[in-house]
């Protein structure tokens, strides 16, 4: 029996292929853009540091373990440690590596590019079979939470609910450009936040979401969010977050025709990017001592760890942030201070105990 015919493609000509294939699936909502770029990215990563110019077959297990471990040290350029933007480690002289979730991400994403090449013959073997590196297991506290603690999250919503006086560019500068009325974004910007800090949409969610997807229920206001791999959740919107949806309807510039929710104050539908700019436009107005660094998927954190620090039932907070498994969550929760010594305080097998405590003292000695 001859063995197998492999077609001896090149590390690029592979991942072309393989990328063309990943986001052919999107047309068949197979696959979400979103999660196909992240894909693309992956392998485009892979390329550079496997070689482009190397034969896909000719990579071996040492191989795949010498790539995983350069992009475990690869410096993530989104993390950051303080207000100003410095990266963590930059007084050291020394850059961060990959976190152990992107270090993992990365690695499913190589997996699945090598078993579709073994499927498609382009390598005799999976080199992943051989393949001895694994991401760190996250143990303990995170040195910096991503998490904002219930009193942060409190002051970015009041200073979205409350904005300060409008930047200088607003009203004018040393050029003497004035910004017009319907560029303030104040009332938008609130309902960015709003929605991120209770809601913990995915930031591709809601840049995505069209005023369409907005409607009433018996009196609810909900929004129905196309999440990940074509699935769709209708959640319920907090009151606060409903009136702040409305306000934000009445002065939205887009014309009839424009269908995104969210608009620049150019009238086109805001980018990723432009949330986070969002979100330190709304900080500079929270007071230093509430203030923190966050990013949207740092809200995303905020909402599972306070809706989960509150008791609320954990398949009801899967159902809010889109995940199809419970199990999930454990990623999107961070530790709270005193959370433990609350709970144990308020023990749900000692509460009758302590209530008839209370009516004991109440009722005095003489009683």
């Amino acid at each position: 029996m001859l063995p197998v015919q492999v077609n001896r493609l090149t590390v690029q000509e592979a991942a072309d292929r393989y990328v063309e294939l990943v986001r052919a699936k999107t047309v068949t909502g197979a696959l979400s853009p979103a999660t196909a770029e992240v894909y693309a990215r992956d392998v485009a990563t892979f390329v550079r540091l496997a070689g482009p110019d190397r034969v896909l077959d000719d990579l071996t297990g040492e191989d795949v373990d010498a790539v995983l471990l350069a992009f475990a040290r690869k410096p993530d350029e989104r993390r950051k440690i303080n207000g100003r933007g410095e990266a963590a480690g930059k007084s050291t002289g020394k850059q961060p590596g990959q976190s152990a979730a992107s270090q993992a991400r990365f690695r499913r994403s190589v997996s699945a590019l090598f078993r579709h090449a073994t499927s498609a013959g382009w390598v005799h073997l999976d080199p992943m079979a051989a393949s001895s590196v694994r991401a760190r297991e996250r143990g303990g506290l995170r040195p910096e939470r991503r998490a904002l603690t219930r009193e942060q999250a409190e002051g970015l919503i009041e200073a979205a609910g409350s904005p300060g006086a409008p930047p200088a560019e607003a009203t004018g500068s040393g050029s003497g450009r004035r910004r017009r009325a319907d560029q303030r974004t104040e009332v938008r910007d609130a309902l960015v936040v709003l929605l991120l800090t209770t809601l913990g949409p995915r930031v591709s969610e809601l840049v995505r979401a069209n005023v369409e997807d907005f409607y009433t229920n018996d009196g609810v206001r909900y929004w129905r969010i196309f999440g990940k791999g074509g699935r769709t959740r209708d959640v319920p919107l907090p009151d606060a977050v409903a009136a702040a949806l409305d306000a934000y309807l009445a002065v939205r510039a887009g014309g009839d025709g424009e269908k995104a929710l969210l608009l620049s104050w150019r009238g086109r539908r805001l980018a990723r990017g432009d949330v986070q700019a969002v979100i330190d436009r709304v900080q500079r107005q929270v007071d230093p001592g509430r203030r923190r660094a966050v990013t949207p998927h740092g809200l995303r954190h905020t909402t599972a760890t306070h809706l989960l620090a509150d008791g609320t039932d954990m398949d009801a907070v899967r159902r809010v942030l889109g995940h199809s498994d419970l199990s999930t969550l454990g990623r999107y929760r961070d530790d709270l201070p005193g959370e433990l010594e609350v709970a144990m305080g308020s023990h749900p097998l000692l509460r009758r105990r302590r209530g008839q405590a209370v009516q004991d003292d109440e009722a005095g000695p003489d009683a």
